[in-house]
């Protein structure tokens, strides 16, 4: 309301846009999985930035949506080009952790272990448990404190 229609995902040339791009600390205060899952809704699929909340970071790797940092300078540099020339297309890569479009090239950071659960696909861990449910019925078998106590061996 008080942009007057003017908040970025108001206009008209970032509808569709899938990346965000954000300056340091992003989404302090969020601590609820809401903010991830609205941005993730509206279609954002990756979020580079300076930094990032701790909770934050944690509710968007659950959601699969891959957080990248780089430094001020980069990412002051990435929201200008975009900001010049919002038609342009931008291809995101995790595997070498760049930003690339057909003049600037921006290598991104993402701490290992997020980085290999994206990678892999570990990220989703609901799917995960649902993969392995005989191992998982196997291991509740043999906990005697939901056995009653009863341990076969």
């Amino acid at each position: 309301k008080e942009l007057n229609g003017n908040h970025p995902f108001d206009l008209d040339h970032n509808k569709g846009a899938n990346i965000l791009i954000v300056n340091d600390n992003f989404c302090c205060g969020s601590s609820r999985e809401h903010a991830p899952q609205a941005l993730m809704r509206w279609g954002i699929r990756v979020i580079i930035g300076e930094s990032f909340a701790e909770i934050f970071f944690g509710n968007c790797l659950a959601l699969g949506i891959p957080c990248l940092t780089a430094s001020k300078e980069e990412i002051t540099k990435l929201q200008n080009l975009v900001e010049e020339n919002y038609k342009q297309i931008w291809d995101f890569k995790l595997k070498e952790l760049s930003i690339t479009n057909q003049k600037e090239h921006i290598k991104l950071n993402l701490e290992k272990g997020a980085y290999n659960m994206l990678y892999s696909g570990k990220w989703d861990a609901t799917s995960q448990l649902l993969d392995e449910e005989e191992k998982i019925k196997k291991t509740v078998n043999n906990l005697p404190y939901l056995n009653n106590f009863k341990l076969e061996i």
